[in-house]
């Protein structure tokens, strides 16, 4: 099967992108990577008019470091962030989840923007950014904001956006040198989506612990049982404890996928606490 007809428009900045998108109305969609787009165009499960390609807007693109955090625009490519060289644990944690997503291949094309727009619960980015309590800013028509990740995500495929607005780029506060980081997925084969996650941030200087499941009922979610037990104990997760909180904090109730997220979870928890 093949795409219906479209329009496309290659957009040179975020304003033109935004034009471009209020003057087609509800008929439009976004492109970056086309990695998750792509395929549904194909098989026209997404039937837009008008395609408006924003990977090589320069805004968009582009990391950047600061004393308080690290800046990705939303076009870069999973590649860039695993490519990146590593200059303190946060951004060891970023390349450490770029590099376990997919394919090379995949990777070259698949953006950050774009993942956690897509909203696929089972998708790295969402899991780790939660995790992080990172913030993603958003470009409207004359209108600019910023949400916290734990409100981006509302559901499976559904997010924060509003219509004719653009996730610009996502920050993410910097971890201590002395922070510890976990992130373990259950795969059937390397390169597809995970049946579980689980994504661990230890960062006693900032007092900041958090333990967060993915790919397990509508979106991540946080547990703060779960957090609170490693803060205080540092001791590896009881597994029963970690399936009755993602039981009641997920809305997941089948027995072999709470197994799976649990052990996800649990795992995440042992290399943190490794380092």
């Amino acid at each position: 099967m093949k795409p219906v007809d479209f329009t496309y428009h290659h957009a040179t900045s975020v304003d033109d992108a935004l034009a471009r998108l209020a003057a087609s109305g509800d008929d439009a969609k976004l492109i970056g990577g086309g990695q998750s787009l792509g395929p549904m165009l194909n098989l026209r499960l997404a039937r837009p008019g008008t395609l408006v390609d924003i990977s090589s807007v320069e805004a968009l693109r582009g990391i950047e470091s600061t004393r308080e955090s690290v800046i990705a625009g939303a076009a870069v490519t999973h590649t860039e962030i695993e490519d990146r060289p590593a200059a303190d644990a946060t951004e060891r944690a970023m390349r450490e989840v770029a590099a376990g997503i997919a394919y090379r291949a995949v990777r070259n094309r698949g953006t950050i923007g774009g993942s956690i727009v897509h909203a696929d619960p089972a998708a790295d980015w969402a899991s780790f950014l939660l995790c992080a309590d990172a913030r993603i800013h958003i470009r409207g028509v004359g209108r600019e904001r910023e949400v916290r990740m734990r409100d981006f995500t509302r559901a499976a495929y559904t997010t924060a956006l509003t219509p004719h607005e653009i996730v610009t780029r996502i920050e993410i506060p910097r971890a201590d040198t002395g922070a510890r980081f976990g992130f373990h997925k259950l795969c059937r084969k390397t390169g597809e989506l995970a049946e579980a996650m689980g994504a661990v941030l230890v960062d006693p200087e900032r007092r900041y612990c958090r333990v967060v499941v993915g790919a397990v009922g509508a979106k991540p979610v946080v547990l703060p049982a779960a957090a609170r037990c490693l803060a205080a104990t540092a001791a590896p997760a009881d597994l029963e404890a970690l399936r009755a909180e993602i039981a009641t904090r997920a809305g997941e109730h089948d027995p072999v996928k709470l197994h799976m997220a649990a052990v996800a979870a649990g795992r995440a928890i042992d290399r943190a606490l490794v380092g």
